[in-house]
C-alpha cells in the first residue's frame, strides 16, 4: 500500500509540476510598493521545480565588468559561508533534519520541492577553506568541525566561534589560523527545534561591540496549520545575551528570517525574508528589510503590512495594526537566503548596496530568483531597482545547473556564492 501511494503521489507531482499559475512580470515587483493582486486559495499551489542538471564547463553569467570561477568543489550540501579576519573562509554544509508529516498534501509538497534539490547527503560539517598563493581558489581545505546538529550560522568574537545549530547556539575556542577543532563546543542557549521543524536553518551575526549575538529563527509552517502553540518561540529574530545565554525578542512576525547582517552605512540589522505561499504566483513578495527592534511584521496574521491573510483563525485585527511595512520587495517566491552589503574592496559599482542570493521558486508558473541580485542604497535605504549580478543558474531548457544560497564577501573583495545544487562556492570580482 506504501509504495501504491508513493507511486499516486509522484505521479501527482509530476502533474503539477505543469500546472498554470505562472505569474506576471517579476520586475513589477521590485522595489518599496510592489503591485498585490488579490489572492488566490487552492486545494494545491501551482507548483514547478527546475530540473537539476550538471554544469558541465559551463559557469554562471555575470554582469558586465565581473568575472567568476569556482572557488572550491565538491561539497556535502554546502548552505552558508562565513570569512574569518585571516581570510579563511567557513563553508557550512548541514544535513537538514527531517521532521514528521501529517498530511498527504505535504507529503506532495515535499515531493515537489525534493526534485530541485541535490541529492548529496549534508555532512553537518564546516569546512575551512584557504587560498594562500592568492589565485582565487581554495589550496588548502580542511574540516574545521563536523558531527554537527543542522548548523547554518556562524559568527566569531575574539577566541569564541559560535556555530547556530538548528537546536542550539553552540560556542567552540578559536586560535586564529587553526584549520582543526578538536575541543567539545559549550551551548550558549538553546534554539526552538525539533520534533517539527519546518524552517530549520538559523542565522547568526554579532553585534558590532560583540555583547550580543542576533539569530533568526524560522516559522514551524506556512500559515501556523499545526496551530499557533507549535509556533512558539518562532519566526522572529532574538537578541542573545553573549554572557549569559539569555535571550529576548529583536524582532518578530517574520516567517522566515535569513542572512541577518549590519548596514555598514547605517549601523541597522538588515535580513531577507521569505514569505508565505499558496495564495497566489504572485503572492507574497518576499523582501529585504531593515529590523527594527521591537516591530511586528506581520506573519502570519498579514503579509506586506496589514494586508490579511483570510486563512489564519483566529482572527487578529490587533497584530494586524501593529504590522510594519518592510523596506524592499524582491518579487514573489524568489526564497532569498544570502545576503551581504558590499565593502571598500569591493568593485566600485557594488559598494553602496547589497547582494541578495535567491535560491528560487517552487510555487509558481513561471522560474523566478535562482540568481544573484544587487540592490543599491543612499543614505542606508533601499534606492533603485535591484538589477542581476549573477545568472545562469537556470539554462535555456529551464533547467537548474545550480541554486545561490549563502553569500559572504572576502577580504578581497570578492563575493562568494554557496551553491548547494551544484556543491560549488563560486567567486565573483572585478574583470
Amino acid at each position: 500500500m506504501r509504495t501504491t501511494l508513493t507511486l499516486s503521489l509522484a505521479t501527482a507531482a509530476i502533474l503539477l509540476s505543469g500546472c498554470s499559475g505562472k505569474g506576471g512580470d517579476a520586475s513589477a515587483q521590485l522595489g518599496a510598493n510592489p503591485g498585490l493582486p488579490s489572492l488566490q486559495q487552492y486545494l494545491l499551489p501551482p507548483m514547478k521545480i527546475a530540473k537539476p542538471v550538471p554544469w558541465g564547463t559551463a559557469v554562471p553569467t555575470v554582469a558586465a565588468g565581473l568575472k567568476v570561477s569556482a572557488f572550491a568543489t565538491g561539497f556535502k550540501n554546502v548552505r552558508s559561508l562565513y570569512v574569518l579576519p585571516n581570510g579563511d573562509v567557513l563553508a557550512v554544509e548541514p544535513k537538514g533534519p527531517t521532521e514528521p508529516v501529517s498530511r498527504p498534501k505535504d507529503i506532495l509538497v515535499g515531493l515537489i520541492q525534493g526534485f530541485g534539490h541535490s541529492k548529496t547527503q549534508g555532512g553537518d560539517r564546516i569546512t575551512l577553506l584557504r587560498d594562500t598563493d592568492g589565485d582565487g581558489k581554495a589550496d588548502v581545505r580542511t574540516v574545521l568541525l563536523d558531527h554537527l546538529v543542522s548548523p547554518f550560522g556562524v559568527a566569531l568574537v575574539g577566541g569564541d566561534l559560535y556555530v547556530a545549530n538548528t537546536d542550539a547556539i553552540v560556542r567552540f575556542p578559536y586560535v586564529t589560523g587553526q584549520t582543526r577543532i578538536t575541543a567539545p563546543g559549550t551551548i550558549l542557549t538553546p534554539l526552538p527545534g525539533g520534533p517539527i521543524n519546518h524552517h530549520w536553518t538559523k542565522s547568526l551575526v554579532a553585534s558590532p561591540d560583540g555583547s550580543k549575538l542576533y539569530v533568526g529563527i524560522g516559522s514551524n509552517s506556512n500559515i501556523t496549520e499545526a496551530g499557533i502553540e507549535a509556533e512558539r518561540d518562532r519566526a522572529k529574530i532574538w537578541e542573545v545575551d553573549r554572557a549569559t545565554g539569555a535571550h529576548r525578542d529583536f524582532a518578530t512576525g517574520l516567517r522566515n528570517p535569513n542572512g541577518l547582517s549590519w548596514n555598514p552605512q547605517s549601523g541597522q540589522l538588515w535580513a531577507v525574508i521569505n514569505e508565505r505561499d499558496e495564495i497566489g504566483p504572485d503572492l507574497v513578495p518576499d523582501y529585504l528589510t531593515s529590523v527594527r527592534d521591537g516591530a511586528f511584521y506581520g506573519w502570519p496574521y498579514s503579509y506586506w503590512g496589514q494586508h490579511v491573510d483570510p486563512r489564519v483563525m483566529p482572527r487578529r485585527p490587533d497584530m494586524v495594526a501593529k504590522a510594519v511595512m518592510p523596506d524592499y520587495s524582491l518579487s514573489s517566491h524568489v526564497a532569498p537566503l544570502g545576503l551581504a552589503f558590499g565593502t571598500a574592496q569591493t568593485p566600485a559599482a557594488y559598494r553602496q548596496g547589497a547582494f541578495v542570493g535567491e535560491h528560487g521558486s517552487w510555487d509558481r508558473g513561471h522560474l523566478n530568483g535562482y540568481k544573484v541580485v544587487w540592490v543599491p542604497f543612499a543614505g542606508g535605504k533601499p534606492a533603485g531597482k535591484a538589477r542581476d549580478v549573477v545568472t545562469g543558474f537556470i539554462d535555456a531548457q529551464n533547467h537548474a545547473r545550480g541554486r545561490p544560497v549563502g553569500l559572504a564577501i572576502d577580504q578581497r573583495g570578492g563575493l562568494l556564492i554557496a551553491d548547494d545544487l551544484a556543491n560549488v562556492v563560486w567567486r565573483v570580482t572585478g574583470s
